[in-house]
C-alpha cells in the first residue's frame, strides 16, 4: 500500500529497459537476425549506463 506511489529510481528504470530489450532480442532472433543484433547493441548501451551508475 505504501509503495503504491513510490517512483522508480533511474537504476530500476534502466534495469527494466535492459530486461525488455533482451527479451525482444531473443524473440526477434528466431525471425530477423539483424533486428536481434540491433536490439542487443541497444541493450549493451543500457548495460554500460547501469555500470556507470553503480560506480
Amino acid at each position: 500500500m505504501f509503495g503504491l506511489f513510490k517512483k522508480k529510481t533511474e537504476m530500476e528504470k534502466l534495469q527494466d529497459t535492459y530486461k525488455s530489450l533482451l527479451e525482444k532480442a531473443h524473440k526477434a532472433s528466431h525471425q530477423n537476425r539483424s533486428l536481434s543484433d540491433k536490439l542487443m547493441s541497444e541493450a549493451e548501451e543500457v548495460a554500460k549506463k547501469i555500470d556507470l551508475l553503480k560506480k
